[in-house]
């Protein structure tokens, strides 16, 4: 990723316990926004499921705060910034009252359902910071309701692209693009909801940013974000100088792509020395035909988010923890593909990449790191027709299990990862579409085994009482299982069924567009994280307890 040169701060009297409030109040900054987004959307997905974040940068576009949401989108905020203001709106055309959007992958985006929204803070007449969100929208049209096409060869069947474009100049809307936007999608009416969040949250965090300003002065604001991206900077570096130099490397691989069946490698070599750290993914296989390519932005986040959950001490997280990564991804590999190849489903590269990462730095640091989590985001959409020929729009993202540790078990059916989303209430999925969710539960013995045992993956159904319906996914771990470390076994893999007058048909794991009639069932089974240690290490009195709870077979 290129960097782009940041402006100076003017020097000040700002002591360490006036920085260490100014910390906390971006984050606090981050959380309030957090909280209006979740007060105010519309949609399931973003209201229930959780599936946004919202952050602080400093007035050129590093991040300096976040709230804790999903690492995913958080670690690429600021490369999606900064790709706009270099490449695209350059931040000098920025103003007060500015709204700045895209959805574009090839813009600093990562996928077409997730809007990027930035808002610039002035105060005593300089650009002190930028308050930014990201929400993954219910739809942005495209081939699948969604917009989660699992057939798409090319970009332009995802959805509409939004290249970097002001909705609001100035504080006012632009009327043309919002109403472009609104005639494309399945549901304008989420999208606008869903929209007017994000906009309510970007005018919260302006709002508590200028106050800052006004209580400590504008230089003191823009310092106290350079000194804390310095001190992550440190931070990061000592940590990193804490693992032995050498060079690490693992392997796993994605099912195939949804369009031809062959598997692919995702591979990472780490090369650690002294205080700085290189991540080459050379290896990695080339960029597919199907919907699984993830741009840099999100390539990037999994290496990222991966050297982060390693630390063994607190480190803040901001753009100032990259700095000691670098990042060698060629162009046209999957991790970083050639404009038009499709992205929807860029999580499965950003789930496998992480779980690679753990895999080679297990080598490095034994001990800290868990065998493999389920890692996959289940995205599964329906879009349900009604009588009248009326459209609903579900989209859920299910979980699996988590890897076990060295000192204890993985957990059972837990958002891990690259991602942290909640599930979305049955009742409120049932209020919502023509839709009902006839079973949910663990998988007995879906946990790979060992001294530590791995995490239960769900079982999920829906069933149709609509009509008509039509079902796309996006799934993965249905051949290659979650790995275990230390001689602890794979976790289980996943399964889709049709169940269709009590007869139960296999599916693959991409669908795309499959019709179903009133009273189908569709059956999602996910897979468990991988087991730690040999089995035989495990202690009886744990083993009569995961026979007690139906946790093995």
């Amino acid at each position: 990723m290129t960097a782009m040169t940041r402006t100076a701060a003017a020097k000040t009297d700002l002591g360490p316990v006036t920085l260490e409030v100014l910390r906390n109040a971006f984050t606090a900054t981050a959380n309030e926004m957090d909280v209006t987004v979740w007060r105010t959307s519309r949609s399931t997905i973003v209201r229930e499921m959780l599936d946004y974040s919202t952050a602080v940068f400093d007035r050129d576009g590093y991040n300096v705060a976040q709230s804790a949401r999903i690492p995913g989108h958080l670690n690429s905020m600021s490369a999606g910034l900064i790709t706009i203001v270099r490449d695209f709106l350059p931040l000098d055309q920025w103003q007060e009252g500015d709204v700045v959007i895209t959805n574009d992958p090839y813009c600093g985006g990562q996928h077409i359902p997730d809007i990027l929204a930035y808002r610039p803070v002035y105060a005593e007449g300089q650009r002190i910071a930028i308050v930014g969100t990201l929400c993954h929208h219910l739809d942005m049209g495209g081939m699948a309701a969604g917009s989660y096409a699992a057939s798409a060869t090319e970009i332009f069947q995802e959805g509409l692209r939004i290249p970097p474009l002001k909705l609001l100049r100035g504080g006012v809307m632009n009327d043309d693009v919002l109403a472009m936007m609104l005639q494309n999608v399945r549901r304008p009416d989420m999208l606008l909801g869903d929209l007017q969040a994000q906009l309510a949250s970007l005018a919260v965090g302006h709002g508590t940013m200028q106050r800052l300003a006004t209580r400590f002065g504008a230089d003191t604001i823009v310092e106290a974000c350079t000194l804390l991206l310095d001190g992550s900077e440190r931070a990061m570096r000592a940590m990193i100088g804490r693992i032995p130099d050498g060079r690490y490397s693992f392997e796993d691989f994605l099912d195939d792509d949804g369009i031809l069946p062959d598997p692919i490698r995702i591979h990472a070599q780490i090369e650690v020395k002294g205080e700085e750290m290189v991540v080459d993914l050379s290896g990695c296989g080339k960029q597919a035909s199907g919907p699984i390519n993830a741009t840099v932005a999100s390539s990037g986040s999994a290496v990222y988010y991966a050297v982060m959950a390693i630390a063994d001490k607190e480190i803040p997280a901001n753009a100032g923890c990259y700095r000691p990564v670098s990042l060698i991804v060629p162009e046209g590999l999957i991790v970083n593909p050639r404009h038009p190849a499709p992205v929807a489903n860029r999580v499965a590269v950003g789930h496998r990449l992480a779980t690679t990462m753990f895999g080679a730095l297990h080598q490095a640091v034994p001990g800290r790191v868990p065998a493999a989590y389920y890692g996959v985001s289940y995205v599964c959409s329906f879009q349900t027709i009604g009588e009248q020929g009326e459209r609903g729009v579900l989209v859920e993202i299910e979980i699996g299990g988590t890897g076990a540790y060295d000192d204890q078990d993985g957990l059972n059916a837990y958002s891990y990862g690259m991602h942290n989303n909640a599930s979305i209430p049955i009742e409120m999925i049932e209020a919502d579409v023509p839709l009902t969710i006839t079973a949910y539960g663990l998988i007995d013995g879906s946990g790979g085994a060992g001294r530590q045992r791995g995490g239960l993956g769900l079982f999920r159904e829906w069933r149709v009482d609509s009509p008509a319906a039509v079902f796309t996914a996006n799934l993965e771990r249905f051949k290659f299982r979650p790995y275990g470390l230390e001689g602890g076994e794979p976790g289980r893999e996943g399964h889709l069924y049709l169940i269709r007058d009590g007869e139960r048909q296999a599916l693959g794991s991409k669908i795309n567009n499959l019709p179903l009639v009133k009273g189908d069932i569709i059956r999602l089974e996910t897979s468990g994280g991988g087991g730690y240690g040999a089995v035989e290490e495990r202690i009886p009195s744990a083993v009569d307890h995961d026979r007690l709870c139906r946790y093995a077979c």
